[in-house]
């Protein structure tokens, strides 16, 4: 018995001593938090990890912007420090995404809810103001659209504006929106051109009849220059909004609010994106937003734990939190409770189908 309790002591100093180990090669390779992912969660989350970095001993997290697809992509590739820990995503992980996940390892997810945020059409603040119907935008930027017959599809004919709506400007249609990998991307085919899909009743019946046909009538965007991908960077888009006035340019409610000076959004079926009808509901093109932590980096990556504290604590995403004054639009007292109770406690995503 006696050489079995030595045998079963020198295991228990073995594991502790590798574990030991592993967590001092983790610190040893990294000792900073490193976030990827959406460009429209960019902005929130380099403001916590500026706040964090000055406010602890810890480094200030390193924050890159990818995307929401390329973020997520990035963060399924693996546990360890050479993958990073947390992705931001301006929408909600993909089941794909999960069994990608999973089969690489990452098992444990805690996903964090942060708040809600629309998505504008804006142009430059000197030109003219427009209310687009999600109607309007289907038909501006589809690749195909409803011909003259019942069931029939034509390639893209409108030109300018004023082809899709007389009451519009007789501008030509140039369009600067992020790429397929953007999370803003996802959110404005299903929120804006599918919800002007819709109003034509035989593509509206598709969804029960065919939802493959459907969903490539009114996710797909024309592909003749129209729209322009314009990449992750909504900064450089202001910027180009500045410079031609007749174009429109796809973003969120954040970089909106932050270029107030610069730009201003579109009414989209006669609702002004404002913080106020974002909030309530009222403005139809608006979703939430996201971060994904690795369940297993926390406590071996140093200062994770206390980022996350930070980034569900009050005086964060809290209705007078410093992340409102850039733009973020707080969930209700409840919902953030709940959420961060769920962060405090690590809560794992649940492994069912999104």
């Amino acid at each position: 018995m006696a050489k079995i309790s030595t045998a079963a002591g020198v295991l228990a100093s073995t594991i502790v001593a590798v574990a030991a180990t592993g967590t001092a090669m983790a610190q040893a390779g990294r000792d900073y938090v490193y976030i990827v992912g959406s460009s429209t969660v960019y902005p929130f989350s380099t403001v916590v990890a500026e706040r964090f970095g000055r406010g602890t001993g810890f480094k200030t997290p390193k924050v890159e912007s990818t995307g929401s697809g390329g973020g997520l992509k990035l963060f399924c590739d693996g546990v360890g420090v050479d993958y990073p820990d947390i992705t931001n995503s301006s929408r909600a992980i993909k089941q794909s995404e999960v069994e990608t996940c999973a089969a690489n390892g990452v098992k444990d997810i805690v996903e964090v809810k942060i708040g809600y945020d629309g998505i504008v059409i804006a142009n430059a603040i000197g030109a003219e103001s427009v209310n687009l119907s999600r109607a309007d935008i289907f038909l501006a930027l589809a690749k195909q659209v409803p011909g003259d017959g019942e069931g029939e599809l034509v390639d893209n004919p409108y030109r300018t504006w004023a082809d899709v709506n007389p009451s519009l400007p007789s501008v030509r249609i140039e369009v600067l929106g992020p790429p397929p990998t953007s999370g803003t991307r996802d959110a404005f085919v299903e929120l804006a051109m599918e919800g002007g899909c819709r109003t034509v009743p035989w593509i509206n019946e598709l969804r029960s009849s065919d939802s493959d046909a459907y969903l490539s009538i009114c996710h797909t965007i024309r592909e003749d220059g129209a729209f322009v991908e314009a990449g992750e960077n909504d900064n450089l888009i202001v910027q180009k909004l500045e410079a031609n006035p007749n174009a429109f340019g796809i973003f969120g409610f954040s970089f909106l609010d932050q270029n107030a000076e610069k730009v201003k959004g579109a009414q989209v079926d006669g609702i002004a994106p404002t913080f106020d009808a974002i909030a309530d509901g009222r403005y139809p093109v608006a979703r939430p937003l996201y971060f994904y932590v690795k369940k297993a980096h926390v406590d071996v990556i140093p200062g994770l734990r206390g980022f996350l504290r930070e980034f569900s604590s009050e005086r964060a995403w809290g209705e007078e939190g410093y992340l409102s004054d850039r733009g973020l639009i707080p969930m209700p007292d409840a919902e953030r409770a709940g959420i961060a109770a769920d962060v405090r406690n690590l809560k794992s995503l649940s492994m069912v189908s999104r």
